[in-house]
């Protein structure tokens, strides 16, 4: 049972844009809602590192690296977040991760979508 699921990843051009999206097809509205967002990506023989988030509350907090190139954004309605990726390098090559942080309750990932920045 899918909880979180990514899409949107590619093959883009330095200096390009990308737009991955986020769906919990299986949460309600009220679940949703209260359910704090995230992303993470994990480039190769590397940890996995936030890199944006999103509270429940609106409160969004971002990486230093990517700070003015990316946008977080949810809209609870259709239970998506997404991740809007701009002036993109190399550097951010990496699979990208979508989490729901439910209040007081599980946590759950995505299987992620790959980016591949390159000429």
């Amino acid at each position: 049972q899918v909880q979180v699921a990514e899409s949107g990843g590619g093959l883009v051009q330095p200096g390009g844009s990308l737009r991955l999206s986020c769906k919990s097809p299986r949460s309600i509205l009220s679940v949703f809602s209260t359910s704090d967002m995230e992303w993470y990506r994990q480039a190769p023989g590397k940890e996995r590192e936030l890199v944006a988030a999103i509270t429940s509350g609106g409160i969004i907090t971002y990486s230093d690296s990517v700070k003015g190139r990316f946008t977080i954004s949810r809209d609870n309605s259709k239970r998506m977040v997404y991740l809007q990726m701009g002036n993109l390098n190399p550097e951010d090559t990496a699979d990208y991760y979508c989490s729901r942080k439910e209040a007081g309750g599980p946590i759950y990932w995505g299987q992620g979508t790959r980016v591949t920045v390159s000429s």
